[in-house]
């Protein structure tokens, strides 16, 4: 079954499952909430509306799991800033709802997986954090100590069981989990349809408007009127400013490896270094002799490495260098996380809205059990209940921890509207090998430059329609991605990944007096953005 996908590389998740495929939206219709997104955080909000009564539309720019789930390595871990952070920041009751929120999250798809009988290699089993020698101890005792007040089950350990190295001292946390991401997304998915819940994929939103008592999406499919709606698309794209200052997109790397079954521990393993790298098992379904060891990490912000390839290599290097039983490397992918600036997502009520548009992003690398967390808390606000994770987790909370990486941040994303100053990549189309993309200035214009496989030329506007950034070439997803805000555009322009709704401008490249061929979508400036 064919399934649209944001990117050119495969996970071994897409390469192991299948999703159910549903028709675009075709006309006018309404609900109790519209869900935009139908990854984790969509369907699973869905989900859990649909169990409490509201009719429920969930909609896809793509498709099912086609987003972000469908690349992450869908484990269940401790925060990615740790318990010693989050405590710093907002104090041990402030870490207490974050380990408490975790632990719900985990025991609420393990529950789901039970109660809708869905085959999605649940598992429960131990993480383990561990320091490399040059980083010192110290920080382990730290975080120790911090995830014992929050009521965390950890134990300090003086190395991590089973490995074939030794890992020195390590931080282990009971009771995590991992699963098969688009199996359960599957799944989901028809307890939803079986709860009444209607599904359109192909189908992109591209504006919320309305007020504290109706909402309406406008899509490319028609137009959705709504009490409430929930923008479960990674990245917010009805906020066009406020969120986007907040966090930031970063590209992270996945490599599979073959290794001997049961030669590595079923565990979670993550360590401190920089760049950090995360472990992982997979195991085929079906009497394979090997299971798949899932390794990533050399993370940078989006469109910020033309050439990301190498960063395969480096994991590669590492993976071997520390499980020497690693035989061929069977998958490479990438995906994109969303960074806050203090640490904690952003989930619950949009800032910029009324009281009934509800936002789930700034997965921090722990998008499995975020986005449960997410779905949890804004299923209950939209039902008008308490929950005490809302505050922690507000998405109109002001950056006051994590001031410094605020500043940083936004210093970078600054400094790259000064690409709009700069030369071009390449003087000439020429200058572009086969299957690759660069920046060509053509007098004031910045234009983003692809040369398919056949030679043929797709030039575009590299002007990126959400505020204006110019967009770099990804030859490893061969995508042109915004290095200020995080979207994502294939090589006819379309968006892959918000929060841009536009897609770039087509154009026309004239070279010595020569127009040559372009493909490409029209000029969009005088029709909406379409999906």
């Amino acid at each position: 079954m064919l399934r649209a996908t944001n990117g050119a590389s495969t996970s071994v998740w897409m390469a192991t499952s299948t999703v159910p495929e549903f028709p675009m939206l075709a006309g006018d219709i309404a609900a109790d909430v519209c869900v935009i997104g139908a990854g984790i955080a969509g369907l699973t909000t869905a989900y859990l509306l649909s169990r409490e009564g509201q009719q429920v539309v969930l909609i896809d720019a793509l498709g099912i799991g086609a987003g972000e789930t469908g690349r992450t390595t869908a484990h269940f871990f401790p925060p990615d800033e740790w318990y010693a952070d989050v405590e710093s920041s907002f104090g041990t009751d402030g870490a207490r709802l974050v380990g408490e929120s975790f632990s719900e999250a985990v025991s609420l798809v393990e529950s789901i997986v039970q109660r809708e009988h869905i085959d999605c290699s649940f598992e429960r089993l131990d993480g383990y954090l561990y320091a490399l020698p040059e980083n010192g101890f110290k920080e382990l005792d730290k975080e120790y100590e911090a995830a014992r007040r929050a009521d965390v089950e950890v134990e300090l350990l003086e190395r991590v069981p089973g490995l074939s190295f030794d890992t020195g001292t390590c931080v282990r946390y009971g009771n995590q989990a991992q699963f098969h991401p688009l199996k359960y997304l599957h799944g989901l998915a028809e307890a939803f349809r079986r709860n009444g819940g209607r599904i359109y994929c192909g189908t992109r939103a591209l504006e919320v408007e309305g007020d504290s008592k109706l909402q309406t999406v406008t899509t490319t499919g028609g137009n959705i009127q709504a009490k409430a709606v929930v923008v479960a698309t990674n990245t917010p794209f009805n906020d066009r400013v406020v969120m986007h200052t907040k966090q930031a997109g970063y590209r992270t790397y996945v490599i599979g490896v073959r290794v001997p079954r049961n030669s590595v521990p079923r565990i979670l393993l993550w360590d401190t270094g920089d760049p950090y790298y995360y472990v992982r098992l997979e195991t085929p379904d079906v009497g394979a002799d090997y299971d798949i060891l899932i390794v990533g990490g050399a993370d940078h912000k989006v469109g910020q490495d033309t050439h990301p390839q190498h960063r395969y290599d480096e994991i590669e290097r590492w993976t071997r260098a520390h499980f020497p039983m690693a035989q061929e490397v069977e998958y490479r992918w990438s995906g994109e996380v969303m960074e806050p600036s203090d640490g904690p997502a952003y989930l619950g009520r949009n800032p910029m809205d009324d009281r009934n548009v509800y936002i789930i992003t700034g997965d921090s690398g722990n998008g499995m059990t975020h986005c449960t967390i997410g779905a949890m808390l804004v299923t209950d606000l939209i039902m008008g209940r308490d929950n005490p994770w809302e505050s922690l987790y507000a998405p109109s909370r002001k950056v006051t921890h994590g001031l410094s990486d605020f500043v940083a941040e936004q210093a970078n994303t600054l400094s790259k509207y000064g690409d709009w100053a700069r030369k071009g990549e390449v003087e000439s189309v020429t200058e572009i090998p086969a299957g690759e993309g660069a920046i060509l200035r053509e007098g004031a214009r910045m234009l983003a430059v692809y040369r398919d496989e056949h030679g043929e030329v797709h030039a575009l506007s590299a002007k990126c329609t959400h505020l204006g950034c110019v967009v770099h070439w990804n030859s490893a997803e061969r995508s042109w991605d915004c290095p200020c805000h995080g979207s994502r555009f294939d090589t006819t322009g379309e968006v892959m990944h918000g929060p841009a709704v536009a897609a770039l401008d087509a154009t026309t490249l004239t070279h010595e007096g020569a127009t040559l061929p372009t493909t490409g979508h029209p000029d969009h400036r005088d029709r909406k953005p379409a999906h």
